[in-house]
């Protein structure tokens, strides 16, 4: 860690240490999801500058109790994997009662760590109480994340499941997870689906879906029009229904706000979440600032 007149500075690896606390992290981020469900937080949608190569976002926000922090993310195509792309950038931290600049971390593993954490919070709040087969659709940096935070589990089986056969054999085999024959397979054996992927159209079809599985989307166009329309849907924030792109997700366009439901309001149990065993929960995650809030809170105290 680098200090600069008082300003700590992380890179990637020590920001990825000071996120090692899954439980930690955890705590902070159902604590930031209550705020948001109580209207306590002020995190304005976030907005992007394009280029064209790329987009740059920004992504202030404030959580009483937690933090004030601020993340740019640039997302630009990864030319040495087509159809896939980048996210650099960094969160700045700053403290809540002076505005002192505390920190500055890398937003990469940040973001996606706080994304798989956000992801197994909802599965936890939403999953039926006896699922234990998950499987990770993705090979990249986000199903990776989730990977690291499930796979070691000893009460979940879990698969790994991609469109290049090649990547899932290599991942599934260093974190010692099952390698799904196909997509379709591996999901119509789950319990709980976790897509992680950079996808432009759906990976995921309705028909594949056993009653009661629960999905979790972190990227983009990853679920098909029928699972949205079945589904219980639960989301960080109202905006991922009522904003466009790229604050809110593809998929909620056309939906009503009156149809999700805010996970912070199931984790305050101000709402039931799941309300039977063959009903299909969906978390459909946008990232928000106040998860970043809160994971900057978290790898702040540490340093």
């Amino acid at each position: 860690m680098t200090t600069i007149n008082g300003l700590r500075v992380l890179g990637c690896a020590e920001t990825r240490e000071a996120l090692a606390d899954s439980a930690a992290l955890a705590a902070a981020i159902g604590r930031a999801l209550i705020s948001i469900a109580r209207g306590e937080d002020s995190c304005p949608p976030r907005i992007a500058a394009r280029s064209a190569h790329g987009q740059l976002g920004a992504m202030p926000g404030h959580v009483p109790g937690l933090g004030l922090a601020a993340k740019l993310i640039a997302v630009f195509p990864d030319p040495e994997h087509p159809g896939r792309s980048t996210h650099r950038g960094l969160v700045a931290s700053f403290d809540e009662q002076t505005g002192q600049p505390l920190a500055i971390l890398d937003a990469e593993p940040l973001t996606a760590i706080r994304t798989a954490v956000t992801a197994t919070v909802a599965m936890r709040a939403l999953a039926r109480p006896d699922a234990r087969r998950i499987t990770v659709i993705g090979t990249g940096t986000q199903a990776t994340a989730q990977l690291e935070l499930i796979a070691a589990d000893p009460q979940f089986t879990v698969t790994l499941a991609g469109r290049d056969p090649d990547r899932v054999r290599a991942l599934a085999e260093r974190f010692g997870v099952r390698p799904g024959v196909s997509i379709e397979e591996a999901v119509r054996e789950a319990d709980v689906v976790q897509c992680c992927t950079g996808a432009r159209e759906p990976v995921l079809r309705r028909e594949w879906l056993a009653p009661g599985t629960h999905v979790s989307s972190v990227g983009s166009h990853e679920l098909d029009a029928a699972t949205i329309r079945d589904g219980a849907l639960f989301v960080e924030w109202l905006g991922a229904a009522t904003s466009a792109p790229p604050a809110g997700a593809y998929e909620l366009q056309d939906v009503p706000v009156g149809r999700v439901t805010l996970l912070g309001a199931v984790l305050a149990g101000e709402h039931p979440g799941r309300r039977g065993e063959e009903e299909i929960t969906v978390f459909k995650s946008t990232g928000h600032a106040a998860l970043d809030v809160a994971a900057a809170a978290v790898a702040c105290a540490l340093n």
